[in-house]
């Protein structure tokens, strides 16, 4: 080929290179990057809900580690052998779980025969409300209604005891989840070092690092989160709680301790609690107490969302309000209540660690100080002189 005709050949490809514009080929480059990220996401999340059984376990011993190493290395600092602050951290995180649920189950067994006998007395009273009103629901319909569903029990009786043999599973379940739960977060405490150095080494060599510091940030929010989330709720248990006992709302410390667990789901548990709170109150007391306790809850809610939520929660997980909405509702369509609960640490957490990683690109003009240690191997280890 003579030098004229590659010449040519040249200015041709680059001519035809040049007729696809510089913003369209970055777009296309940008788009099947994109692409494959979201790929690798979808494909994380169909295994995590493919595996729920396994995955939702080991999220939930991690929240709880990220809740249990402060106080570990807390009592390490304090001339505690390691062994003796992991023991004395995993077992008051048991006894106060285990406390809160039986006294929960202890006061609503106490009342539940009287709440049952509430609940249709205040079916009677509505009744008659409405019938003043010109809607008839007698008791005699109310008995058909009943009538009925008993009826379609004993019709369907193959299909209840199915479903009984289905819960007797789900049970199992359950108790296999907490046994797992329990084991991972020992292990946490144990080996969380080694765990994630591990990790950190399944990263090609240059990226280590990088790795290494987005994790550690990723670690500092997410504990964060799990005591601010902790604080957060206990105020409004202990809100709705004391309202209740002030309005002579009985049930009190059941509502406080179901508006404590509720609100670890934002959003959806305080709404549902306070739905539920409210309930109680009209069936107990009459709808002016009901509309107070409605007044109540709202009240605790608003400080939370405009004062805690800014203030407190804002500058540890530091994550936009409407992100926080976005991903409650994209939890609880993919997981349900787990995927809820799960939704807004791992935004924040992955909020953070995206953002270090960025900043560590040479593009960004931002290059994080070398340190000589693993962050989460300083965290994990954090006052044991070993």
């Amino acid at each position: 080929m003579t030098q004229s005709s590659r010449q040519k050949d040249s200015s041709g490809s680059s001519a035809a290179g040049s007729s696809v514009p510089t913003g369209v080929r970055e777009a296309a480059e940008w788009s099947w990057r994109l692409l494959a990220i979201g790929a690798l996401i979808l494909a994380v999340l169909w295994l995590i809900v493919l595996l729920r059984e396994i995955s939702i376990p080991v999220l939930i011993a991690v929240l709880v580690a990220a809740l249990l190493v402060p106080f570990s290395n807390f009592l390490q600092r304090h001339r505690w052998p390691r062994w003796a602050s992991i023991a004395a951290a995993l077992v008051s995180f048991i006894v106060a779980l285990v406390g809160l649920v039986t006294l929960w189950v202890n006061q609503i067994a106490l009342a539940s025969s009287d709440l049952a006998d509430r609940a249709q007395s205040a079916w009677r009273g509505l009744a008659h409300d409405l019938s003043d009103l010109g809607i008839s629901v007698s008791a005699t319909q109310l008995q058909t209604w009943i009538d009925e569903v008993v009826a379609s029990i004993q019709n369907d009786s193959a299909r209840w005891l199915a479903g009984a043999l289905s819960v007797g599973t789900t049970l199992t379940h359950v108790l296999a989840g907490t046994l797992l739960v329990l084991f991972s977060t020992l292990f946490f405490l144990i080996d969380g070092r080694r765990i994630w150095l591990w990790i950190v080494q399944l990263f090609p060599r240059a990226a280590r690092e990088a790795i290494d510091d987005a994790g550690s940030r990723g670690w500092l929010t997410l504990t964060s989160f799990v005591r601010v989330q902790i604080l957060v709720a206990a105020i409004d248990g202990l809100g709705i709680g004391i309202g209740a006992a002030l309005l002579g709302v009985p049930l009190a410390i059941p509502i406080g301790i179901m508006v404590f667990l509720g609100s670890f789901i934002p959003i959806v548990g305080a709404v549902v609690t306070g739905i539920i709170a409210s309930i109680v109150a009209l069936i107990y007391c009459g709808p002016v107490v009901a509309l107070i306790m409605v007044g109540i809850v709202l009240l605790v809610q608003q400080v939370e969302g405009h004062v805690l939520q800014p203030l407190v929660m804002g500058s540890a997980v530091k994550v936009h309000p409407l992100a926080v909405v976005l991903a409650v509702a994209t939890g609880s369509f993919l997981g349900g209540i787990a995927g809820a609960l799960f939704a807004v640490p791992l935004a924040a957490t992955l909020n953070v660690m995206v953002g270090s990683l960025v900043r560590r690109h040479p593009s960004a003009g931002v290059e994080a100080p070398v340190r000589s240690r693993s962050g989460f191997a300083r965290w994990f280890s954090r006052g044991d002189a070993s």
